[in-house]
């Protein structure tokens, strides 16, 4: 007997449809599966045939085909056990297949029979939306994740011979909530769809915790309300790190859209926690900081099966880059193409993957390998001789300096006043928030949110300059021999700036204000 039992994979950050095809003839007692399965697929045959006979059910001593179709796909992972059993029980006369129609089965079967989570299960269940599939069936520890997907049914089991028995308990089989599906309506979990975690956390770290600095902040309140990339430069000590990690207090939450995107990918990487799926979709901006001994295939994704990697997990948040000139070369160089693409391409002999990566690049760096190169007289005196200082900054090339917007200079604090006291997250979250409202109102039709996705016509539109304001940019250009990369960045900053000051039009302060914050660009003057 032949029966199709729907399953799903994940390819890049999507869900991919999976068709479970089994066919069970006369024959000597043999399972063969084919369609380009990997071991963790092949070894799914001996989980599923423990799961079944501890469950209570019968393994068929018949020759059983499973194909996994399309045949062209590589299939990987266990997410489907639950499918394969399904399709085996059901092609053997033990459960009736015309109750599983409609139905999606995502699950990983333990020998004793009970379902485990897999990873994914959110684009899964998403893919079974947009088809029209009206039920899906996971383990009980995914439903919340999976109830994050509004208009599908979602049904958690915990083993297989729940499923099996339909729910069943004495009390539940003569029970008038039993339904026609084979599922009791009483033992179904679905979470609040509409209960999304709009609140943004309260953070332990604060904007007020950082003394002095004022040029610092601005920097963050300019990168934070246009998601500017951003890169601080300064000797040992003087808050660098302490600001950077202070930006996602300044940021707003993420919208529906976004938060969605986010929530899948940490369900991809298996990130998402039972705690995180319960509160609904993410709304708190992700903050990533490798450590510099990471690898390209780590921080861009990669592998024989291509996986996400730090960009990607730093998808409309911030990715940090502590100590940026001591990552590889390899790595630096290798952020060039995500920070201009928004998103990353790896292509593989099986196929390319796609990955979205549209963050905010924060780092910081020293002025030279002992850190104390240019501080006055009071200060620590460099110990580095020029030929070192000349090779620690040509760890970061030139093409990728150009792409951070903001390049800050923070010297060290000479006092410190405990008694001081600056502006505190929450209040510079209110102003980064009713700068990112303009954007999104100016945008509306445009399908994009913020001043540095502006590109093209776009840029030229948004960012007319008053006769004054475009002579100093013409200047500055000519002088400072920048690049049309670096130009349009300052353009973008100016919007920005013009933007935190409730101004449509752009005035030369505005750009001058940009301009000052390209040091590395005055610096090869």
């Amino acid at each position: 007997m032949y029966v199709k039992i729907m399953s799903a994979s994940v390819l890049g950050v999507e869900g991919r449809f999976i068709e479970v095809e089994v066919n069970i003839c006369s024959g000597l007692p043999q399972v063969s599966v084919v369609g380009l399965p990997d071991s963790a697929v092949r070894e799914s045959v001996e989980r599923v045939r423990a799961a079944i006979q501890n469950g209570g059910m019968k393994f068929p001593m018949d020759r059983i085909t499973i194909n996994l179709a399309p045949a062209d796909l590589r299939k990987e992972g266990s997410a489907f056990d639950l499918a394969i059993a399904a399709g085996i029980l059901c092609a053997s006369g033990q459960v009736e297949a015309k109750l599983l129609e409609d139905t999606l089965f995502i699950g990983e079967l333990s020998l004793n029979g009970m379902v485990r989570s897999v990873p994914g299960v959110l684009p899964m269940t998403e893919l079974a939306r947009s088809a029209g599939i009206g039920r899906v069936v996971v383990p009980h520890a995914a439903v919340a994740e999976a109830s994050l997907i509004s208009g599908i049914e979602v049904f958690g089991i915990s083993s297989l011979a729940e499923w099996i028995s339909g729910f069943a308990g004495e009390e539940e089989a003569s029970s008038p909530s039993r339904s026609n599906s084979g599922f009791s309506t009483k033992r179904l979990r679905l979470l609040n769809r509409s209960g999304l975690n709009s609140s943004t956390p309260e953070s332990e770290i604060d904007l007020s915790d950082v003394i002095g600095q004022e040029l610092g902040k601005r920097a963050l309140l300019i990168a934070a309300s246009g998601m500017h990339n951003l890169m601080f430069i300064g000797p040992p000590g003087t808050g660098k790190t302490m600001l950077c990690r202070r930006l996602p207090t300044l940021m707003p939450p993420l919208d529906d859209e976004e938060a969605l995107s986010v929530t899948k990918i940490l369900s991809v990487c298996g990130k998402l926690s039972h705690t995180q799926s319960q509160s609904g979709l993410i709304r708190q901006r992700s903050f990533r900081a490798p450590h510099h001994t990471i690898s390209a295939a780590g921080l861009i994704g990669g592998g024989s099966t291509p996986k996400p990697g730090e960009v990607t997990l730093a998808h409309h948040g911030i990715l940090f880059l502590d100590e940026m000139p001591e990552f590889s070369r390899v790595c630096l160089e290798a952020l060039r193409q995500p920070l201009e693409d928004r998103e990353v391409t790896i292509g593989r002999a099986r196929g390319v993957c796609r990955f979205p990566a549209r963050f905010m690049l924060a780092a910081s760096m020293n002025p030279c390998p002992c850190g104390f190169f240019g501080g006055g007289v009071d200060d620590r005196p460099c110990t580095c001789s020029p030929a070192a200082i000349a090779r620690y900054r040509a760890r970061m090339s030139g093409p990728l300096a150009d792409r951070l917007d903001l390049q800050v200079e923070l010297p060290r604090q000479s006092v410190r006043n405990n008694s001081e006291t600056g502006m505190s997250s929450a209040e510079a979250r209110e102003i980064v928030m009713e700068a990112a409202q303009r954007q999104k109102f100016r945008y509306a039709k445009h399908g994009i949110h913020w001043n540095s996705q502006l590109q093209g016509p776009l840029l030229k539109k948004y960012t007319k300059l008053s006769p004054d304001a475009e002579m100093l940019l013409q200047q500055v250009y000519a002088q400072l021999g920048l690049s049309f990369r670096a130009h349009d960045r300052i353009l973008k900053m100016s919007r920005t700036i013009a933007d935190l000051a409730g101004r449509e039009a752009i005035r030369s302060e505005d750009v001058a204000e940009a301009i000052s914050y390209r040091c590395l660009d005055q610096a090869t003057e």
